[in-house]
């Protein structure tokens, strides 16, 4: 046996337990911030004697959300509908307005101005508008498109302009059309952006039909969480606007990792950025 078969290649190893001990830490780091962030909340009530009408501890948001479930879970379904509705008018919109900007100068200097100002404009200022001129329900899915919508068209639109111009060269060396460019070239540069956009959208989204739902202003069957955030707030049962909140934020997480999943399902045998986690 060679002195060079003796030698274990440690570079290997030791990026393994590196790539191993990071993941682990991915995922108990935050669970021990969580924990330590619940006893500090229940700690300081039941220290300070703070009545549950101001603010109430974990264990009675906890209780809550569960004695209330059936109607917080309705509100949660209602919610997540309208900001998916308003997800996928988004993607649709940002995506195809992109690849029109992509194909005439003329197109994106028309409107590009117009997006950018539907962007900046506050939803919370806009809702009032729309619920004048559009049924509610449709009111709320235009705000969760209006917030959503830009990040998809601003990084859609700079993948579409960041492909190689070697490549855009060697392309138009060899004849290519506009369309055979587009689906072989500036398509697939554009996708890690794109799958980017998407999302931050996915929970820009979610936001944007919150923001909308308390601008609406009404409650009752059919309502979503920020119909029930309103509502308890009225009636000081603080309880279940925590425990509102706590499914808000949950549904906002599955939603930013659902996303996040696909995105590295579809980048990881190819992108270098899905890559690096890999190795």
């Amino acid at each position: 046996m060679s002195a060079l078969e003796k030698v274990p290649d440690l570079s290997i190893e030791s990026e393994v337990a590196r790539n191993g001990r990071g993941r682990w830490a991915q995922i108990v780091l935050p669970v021990v911030v969580l924990l330590a962030g619940i006893a500090a909340w229940d700690l300081a009530v039941r220290l300070n004697g703070i009545p549950p009408y101001l603010l109430p501890g974990p264990g009675l948001v906890f209780r809550t959300l569960i004695a209330d479930w059936s109607i917080l879970s309705e509100s949660l379904g209602v919610t997540l509908l309208t900001a998916l509705e308003g997800f996928i008018a988004a993607a649709i919109g940002g995506v195809a307005l992109a690849l029109l900007f992509s194909q005439s100068k003329w197109l994106e200097y028309s409107l590009l101005p117009y997006a950018i100002v539907l962007q900046v404009t506050p939803v919370i200022a806009i809702a009032p508008l729309m619920l004048i001129y559009l049924p509610q329900q449709t009111a709320v899915v235009v705000c969760a498109w209006i917030v959503a919508f830009f990040p998809v068209l601003a990084n859609t639109a700079l993948g579409l302009r960041s492909v190689d111009r070697n490549l855009a060269g060697l392309f138009q060396l060899y004849g290519a059309s506009r369309m055979q460019t587009l689906l072989y070239l500036q398509l697939p540069a554009a996708l890690p952006l794109m799958l980017g956009g998407l999302r931050i959208a996915g929970g820009l989204s979610l936001i944007g039909a919150v923001a909308a739902e308390i601008a609406a202003g009404a409650a009752g069957a059919g309502s979503g969480l920020a119909y029930r955030i309103s509502e308890s707030s009225y009636r000081l049962n603080i309880p279940r606007m925590f425990a509102a909140l706590l499914l808000l934020s949950a549904a906002g997480i599955v939603i930013y990792m659902l996303l996040a999943l696909a995105s590295h399902l579809m980048l990881r045998r190819w992108h270098e950025s899905a890559l690096r986690k890999e190795n």
